[in-house]
């Protein structure tokens, strides 16, 4: 079976936990601001707060933006689910806007459109890697948060690293990722009294000066382990060479597929802009049923994944806010014909070769009982 993603850990990974764990210093220590410093000086940033994922990264910059009950927040519907949720943490509303059909993040046209008295931020989304267009949103003098969970080593077509902007910025650490701490998350930011109150609200409200006995502001457990810290530091000392792995792996399913009728391919990068490559993720042809698809592969020895469903059209959120289908045709159109492929930095040339031959094959199946 070739898995959808695999984590690359060695030697470095388990010395470095072993270390730790040695210590007896498995939280509060000396390698979360190690891990701080080293992770905001690889994307440009003034500062970063690690937090316990990257969910708890958006929930805590939402608040430092200052987003609370009643107000607004436009985002994408094209996302993991939490970047939606956490504004619903702050008894906000997410306001969502349809897709660009070409780069799949948010559509920046359609979030000015969407800008009321009640807008308080804009939360955009680096959908699978691929920079969104901060630059065109900071226009509009509004607090931005950005999704950057999926887009570590991504940069901008003006040179700065997605998280370098200055504006809050949540990274996540799952398995998956192009870095590693199994769970937890990095929030960046331009601001000093900002990752002040980060730091605080991350650990249950404490102030740096007071004794665990006393807090002052609400807080939450949303701290990150000396242990996870230690697996991400030793992850970033080979940041440079995944990504450059993640990246090959792209360049040979392009070649790959290229072929492939009907298929269509993550964008190439534009205008300058470079994707940090998270997933692979392609749409299938119209007319093709997206599950069958996935359940096909999976008998044929490879894994794949639907990637990703429209958010407002989830259960939750149809009940909850009355969306309903038809709302963001682009999204509602990429989200029902995407499917995640294998991808990972040590996927090998003929393991490309393979998922594609049995897509091909697998699509060619399904053209002809359409045909029929």
């Amino acid at each position: 079976m070739i898995p959808v993603a695999r984590p690359v850990l060695g030697r470095e990974e388990e010395d470095a936990v072993v270390e730790v764990l040695r210590s007896r210093y498995l939280s509060l220590g000396p390698r979360v601001p190690a891990f701080e410093r080293g992770f905001a000086a690889k994307v440009g940033a003034a500062h970063a707060s690690a937090v316990s994922s990257g969910t708890a990264a958006l929930h805590l910059a939402l608040r430092a933006v200052g987003v609370s009950e009643g107000d607004e927040v436009i985002t994408s519907p094209f996302s993991f689910v939490a970047s939606a949720n956490s504004i619903l943490y702050e008894r906000a509303r997410p306001v969502f806007v349809d897709i660009d059909p070409v780069t799949l993040n948010l559509d920046v046209e359609a979030a000015a459109a969407a800008i009321t008295e009640r807008t308080t931020a804009l939360l955009p989304v680096h959908i699978f890697g691929y920079p969104a267009d901060t630059p065109a949103l900071e226009r509009h003098g509004l607090p931005i948060v950005e999704d950057a969970c999926e887009a570590l080593g991504a940069v901008h077509a003006d040179g700065v690293r997605v998280g370098g902007r200055g504006h809050p910025a949540a990274f996540g650490f799952y398995a998956n990722k192009q870095l590693t701490t199994g769970e937890g998350g990095m929030l960046t930011m331009g601001s000093a009294d900002m990752k002040v109150r980060v730091d605080s609200e991350r650990n249950q409200g404490r102030a740096p000066d007071m004794g665990w006995l006393d807090h002052d502001r609400l807080g939450f457990n949303y701290r990150l382990t000396d242990i996870a810290c230690a697996l991400g530091l030793a992850q970033l000392d080979r940041l440079d060479g995944m990504l450059a792995d993640r990246a090959r792996v792209a360049a040979r399913y392009r070649e790959a597929l290229a072929g492939v009728e009907g298929l269509e391919l993550p964008c190439e990068d534009l205008g300058g802009d470079v994707r940090g490559w998270f997933v692979f993720v392609v749409q299938l042809p119209r007319g093709v049923d997206r599950d069958d698809t996935v359940r096909a592969l999976l008998e044929r020895g490879v894994q794949s994944k639907p990637y990703l469903p429209a958010i407002h059209l989830m259960s939750f959120y149809r009940e909850a806010f009355g969306h309903r289908e038809g709302e963001f045709p682009v999204c509602e159109d990429v989200a029902a014909r995407s499917i995640a492929l294998p991808f990972f930095p040590e996927l090998t040339e003929s393991q490309v070769a393979e998922v594609a031959e049995k897509l091909g094959d697998v699509l060619q199946v399904a053209h002809k009982a359409g045909a029929a």
